[in-house]
């Protein structure tokens, strides 16, 4: 089976390896070329390009605006050859650019999946991704065996769009854990304990989750080479406000939330795992 890729970021080059190992033959379209020739992947010089040898192209990009200029923009996709073919777009999204996105590319007779997924690096290493997929079923179905070589679960959510709703929902989630525990921690020491010890008791009580344990080592080691960056929760969370004010829902949490990563951002750590937001309640 061959298909496209285009985006090699921490998160996609995980991706990519792993369908690589599975079997699936690559071939990629990445802005930065350094990358793709570390991967030994063949390449297209344009998005576009890709669509003359393959039927589905999975997207993984920043933010909605990388991906409308990938999809939509001089040299993208849709200059291609794209009448028949899907777009996977494992992006993490603004949910109304998704709705979008699927209107806009059936008017060209294409398909978009709007196919988020919750996991990082070493789930993504392990095959242990959750995939979110609102669109067509029929082509959410065509395209399952794919997903199945890099997700231990797939959810098919109904129309495209709410992949990335339920993305952003469980993102607020993602980032008023890390939020919390990373200022736990620094209030502890502050009051005189050690890290460490700090750790093991909330693994042991009311701070014990999945996030503590795969973060764990990055806040005791401070080794907060990316995973998943400070700059990607604090887009993913400004898109969270939008869902809410755009459906006239509340919290009294998220703005709160998101501006402790903007603060990790003004201090310089923006391209930092999004665990290093322990280091503006340590700094303070």
């Amino acid at each position: 089976m061959k298909v496209g890729f285009i985006g090699l970021g921490h998160l996609g080059t995980e991706i990519a390896k792993r369908l690589s190992s599975q079997g699936v033959e690559l071939i990629v379209w990445n802005r930065t070329k350094e990358k793709v020739k570390k991967l030994g992947f063949p390449t297209v010089e344009k998005p576009a390009h890709l669509l003359s040898y393959v039927d589905k192209v999975f997207l993984i990009v920043f933010d909605s605006q990388a991906s409308e200029e990938v999809i939509f923009g001089k040299g993208g996709l849709v200059e291609g050859g794209i009448e028949g073919k899907t777009i996977i777009d494992m992006t993490t999204n603004h949910y109304a650019y998704t709705e979008r996105a699927y209107q806009e590319l059936k008017r060209y007779g294409a398909y978009y999946l709007d196919a988020p997924v919750l996991g990082s690096v070493i789930p993504a290493q392990k095959g242990q991704l959750v995939m979110l997929v609102g669109g067509d079923r029929e082509k959410y179905e065509e395209s399952l065996p794919l997903f199945e070589k890099f997700c231990r679960k797939i959810y098919y959510v109904g129309k495209a769009g709410n992949g990335t709703k339920l993305k952003l929902i469980n993102n607020i989630v993602l980032g008023g854990f890390m939020h919390v525990l990373a200022e736990a921690i620094a209030i502890g020491e502050s009051v005189g304990f050690g890290k460490e010890l700090l750790i093991d008791i909330l693994s042991e009580g009311a701070g014990k989750s999945y996030i503590l344990d795969v973060k764990k080592q990055k806040l005791l080691e401070e080794d907060f080479s990316t995973h998943f960056s400070v700059d990607l929760i604090y887009k993913d969370l400004h898109y969270a406000q939008d869902l809410l004010r755009d459906t006239k829902a509340f919290s009294f949490a998220l703005q709160n939330i998101k501006e402790a990563y903007g603060m990790a951002r003004f201090m310089g750590i923006g391209g930092l795992d999004f665990s290093a937001v322990y280091k503006v309640f340590k700094r303070t």
